[in-house]
């Protein structure tokens, strides 16, 4: 709803309120039938169960975790993103390393099947070749 359509709605019951005690008592008698009839009507209560997430920090209370009854939760609220931020930064160190063997050997492939001679191995830009791509 909306701030007019709220604004109204106070308009109206205001209204209603004013003009309660000039209302014929037949009609007091009917609104009174009705409320009691809709009250019958009415729905049994029940308990109402929510989960309300908060936030799982370190050293809060039960962690956030619902009436207490899964304190491991909450452990694991933190534990979990780091051990897969420390998994995903060593699966990446690994990925590099096997990048890095892979094109040493290459390198080495490359430099063990071509014909070159001796004096080649000894030259300054070669060796500035090969350590340009190993990079």
């Amino acid at each position: 709803m909306n701030t007019r359509q709220i604004n109204f709605a106070y308009k109206v019951r205001h209204a209603l309120n004013e003009n309660l005690d000039h209302l014929p008592t037949e009609t007091t008698d009917r609104l009174a039938n009705a409320r009691k009839l809709a009250l019958s009507r009415k729905k049994k209560s029940s308990p109402l169960h929510a989960l309300v997430p908060r936030a799982a920090f370190p050293g809060r209370g039960n962690g956030g975790v619902v009436n207490g009854r899964f304190p491991w939760l909450a452990r694991m609220g933190v534990a979990i993103p780091l051990i897969i931020l420390v998994a995903g930064l060593a699966g990446i160190y690994q990925f590099e390393q096997q990048r890095r063997i892979a094109d040493t050997a290459e390198i080495d492939a490359e430099v063990l099947a071509d014909e070159l001679p001796l004096s080649a191995y000894l030259d300054h830009g070669f060796n500035a070749f090969l350590a340009k791509r190993g990079d």
